[in-house]
């Protein structure tokens, strides 16, 4: 009796989560949150922007040429008591550079920032310098942070020297914030926020209002623009904004990317995305000819004589996909048969040409 009540109780187990499996649709597997799509108006990183020296370089500094250099030497010596003319000095320890850092919203003094060292003159490295204080600038001109710190470029794998581009580098934590940025959350005084799309849609914006609405009650949220949701706040949450905030960032959405295929000629790179859909054509490229047939389930064939299309005279590698699939069916089989990226490219190009693919190119 105990067998059977175990063994019905673990069908039953299984049977739960076999449902509950299928109930996880693609669509719900593409959730986003709301805060990883979307962000709070008002509320953004301020860029920091300074010009320092760096010293200790071993002969790998700014050569005699870059006055400024040994103008802001001769600056910074006279404000520690030493007078000297910039006409009788000759360092190439020394670098000018240009500090760089971004200033997160609510940042407070003390806070550590990654800053970015970028060489100004003619140096040839900043490898095993010192960053001497610099202040960093906010586009108002005030000072909201001070970078400083020691320059390494590190090594690569098993101790060998990468050093790809030794006159720029990071350092991690090198500055701290001085001066707090006030931040605030656009229209929270008249009870509205409003969240901005990182990739403007209609389609997204739409769902993300709606799924506030069933979060929040109906009517407290309306899309404005394919870029921006404008939220009623709750009298609930009227002095909690934080909370409100909260809530709305974790509400998943489904967000709706528009069709697009990427191109990187340099690197032979090709992104295609999952909703891009082609149309029946007939394309010839080199050795290959590919038939795109208008059935669903059509199987992509390898070889002469594929499927639905007649071998040609002179012709190599024949292959048939169905329209009904994804464009990277076509891919797939195109790799299948030793297409080089090149060729990949040029295919899609010309499908896109003749109109049957049904997806925007973007070429970095």
């Amino acid at each position: 009796m105990r067998q059977r009540e175990l063994a019905g109780f673990l069908l039953a187990i299984t049977t739960a989560l076999a449902v509950a499996f299928a109930a996880l649709s693609p669509i719900a597997s593409a959730q986003s949150r709301i805060k990883d799509i979307a962000r709070v108006e008002g509320v953004r990183d301020n860029d920091l922007i300074g010009y320092g020296l760096v010293v200790g370089l071993r002969g790998t500094g700014d050569s005699g040429g870059a006055m400024f250099t040994v103008q802001s030497v001769s600056n910074m010596l006279m404000r520690f008591g030493i007078k000297i003319s910039p006409d009788q000095m000759r360092v190439k320890n020394v670098a000018a550079v240009m500090v760089t850092a971004r200033l997160p919203a609510f940042a407070r003094v003390g806070d550590r920032l990654d800053v970015v060292v970028s060489s100004v003159g003619d140096a040839r490295s900043l490898e095993g310098g010192t960053l001497l204080l610099t202040p960093l600038l906010g586009p108002d001109e005030k000072l909201y942070a001070a970078a400083q710190g020691v320059i390494s470029l590190g090594g690569g794998a098993g101790g060998t020297r990468q050093k790809i581009h030794p006159t720029v580098v990071r350092i991690p934590e090198g500055a701290a914030v001085e001066r707090e940025l006030a931040t605030s959350i656009d229209g929270a005084s008249r009870g509205t926020i409003t969240l901005a799309l990182a990739g403007p849609d209609f389609v997204t914006a739409d769902r993300m209002a709606r799924a506030i609405c069933g979060r929040l009650g109906e009517g407290v949220a309306k899309a404005s623009d394919a870029g921006a949701v404008d939220v009623q706040v709750p009298p609930e949450y009227a002095d909690n904004l934080v909370g409100l905030v909260a809530v709305i960032g974790e509400i998943p959405v489904t967000a709706d990317v528009p069709a697009r295929v990427v191109f990187n000629e340099r690197t032979g790179t090709v992104v295609i995305g999952g909703s891009v859909r082609i149309l029946p054509a007939v394309v010839s490229h080199g050795s290959l000819r590919a038939q795109i047939s208008g059935q669903e389930g059509g199987q992509a064939s390898v070889g002469p004589g594929g499927e639905g299309l007649a071998p040609a005279a002179g012709t190599g590698t024949l292959f048939s996909v169905s329209s009904m699939d994804t464009v990277d069916a076509l891919v797939a089989a195109l790799n299948a048969v030793g297409a080089t990226p090149r060729d990949v490219i040029a295919i899609l190009q010309a499908l896109k040409a003749c109109g049957a693919l049904l997806a925007d190119i973007e070429v970095l």
